[in-house]
């Protein structure tokens, strides 16, 4: 072999070695899992007296962490979903402005999030097995119907368990992200949802993005996203994905949505719809909420802000206001 050779094997060498030592020193990895032992700790929602509360909600093996309000009380249930890379906490400003309301409210770290529901395949993070959570925690607290909201990914499979079992839904909220067929039917045919989904690709390689996410103590998340947020809201999202296995579960999501995986739904939307989005968001195209049109058949506000992808932290007032709105009248 030529001297060549070994000069790029020395080469890729060096480099692999120097990555390694950069990245043990700047990554962001809790070793100590301090985030699972403080989920331990807590309680199950059953021992709660309280009217605000973080505890533990348990499904069959899985075991979520979950902010919950006035289980107790006599009025409708709203269950919210969170989205990526973000956790229950980003309701929190949810739950203060309804804490005066008689509504029951659930938001629980989802799966992946959660360490006792934080599943090591594939797999286990398909669109079925997300939706087959949320009514697993409605039925667990033993709440027939409910209002639903979701953001970000949570909107995606608040769609999807919108569509897979409508009788148990009272109203639906969706924030950011369209109607699932639309936004893969835009993702098919529009050259902008094309371009803007781009890192759907990305996350779906195998430790690359783990790797590039964690570099710099996530760097790159708290550039891109976390300078939107309450810095107490960034210290929780970061314990969780510091922790070793956090970020690849959540990624997951992401990974399983190509694999073939059955599940019954009716695409056409009847319950009443309210839909939130920023027309300055970089992961959605206008065409994906222009065909979600022909889905929805029921009462359905569309409400366009000038503002990007992080409405709950951008425009927190008037957005839980609309939500709270919209739930009162259905």
């Amino acid at each position: 072999m030529s001297l060549q050779f070994y000069f790029i094997l020395l080469t890729l060498f060096l480099f692999a070695l120097l990555s390694y030592l950069y990245i043990r020193k700047n990554t962001s990895y809790d070793l100590q899992k301090s985030h699972t032992q403080e989920v331990m700790e807590l309680p199950n929602y059953s021992q709660i007296d309280s009217s605000l509360a973080l505890c533990t909600i348990k499904i069959e093996d899985l075991k979520f962490r979950a902010r919950i309000y006035n289980l107790q009380g006599k009025g409708e249930a709203i269950i919210l979903l969170h989205g990526w890379p973000q956790s229950s906490i980003a309701w929190q400003p949810f739950f203060e402005a309804a804490k005066n309301l008689d509504y029951k409210i659930i938001a629980y770290d989802q799966r992946g999030y959660s360490p006792g529901a934080r599943p090591i395949n594939i797999k286990d993070y398909t669109t079925a097995k997300l939706v087959a959570d949320v009514f697993g925690i409605a039925d667990e607290l033993n709440i027939e119907r409910f209002h639903l909201v979701g953001h970000d990914w949570g909107a995606a499979i608040g769609w999807a368990a919108v569509m897979s079992n409508s009788k148990r839904i009272l109203s639906w909220t969706a924030l950011s992200i369209p109607h699932s067929l639309a936004f893969f039917e835009a993702l098919r045919t529009d050259k902008e949802q094309q371009k803007k989904s781009r890192y759907i690709k990305f996350f779906n390689l195998p430790w690359l993005p783990e790797f590039f996410l964690a570099l710099g103590k996530v760097a790159i998340l708290r550039l891109l996203m976390f300078k939107w947020m309450p810095k107490s809201h960034t210290e929780e999202y970061l314990s969780i994905l510091s922790e070793p296995g956090a970020m690849s579960a959540t990624l997951n999501w992401y990974r399983a949505m190509k694999l073939k995986h059955e599940f019954a739904y009716q695409a056409d939307i009847k319950v009443p719809v309210l839909f939130i989005w920023g027309n300055r968001d970089p992961a959605i195209s206008r065409a994906a909420i222009l065909k979600q049109d022909q889905y929805i058949h029921g009462t359905y506000k569309n409400i366009e802000l000038d503002t990007g992808h992080w409405l709950l932290e951008r425009r927190t007032k008037f957005v839980i206001h609309e939500i709270l709105e919209h739930i009162k009248n259905v």
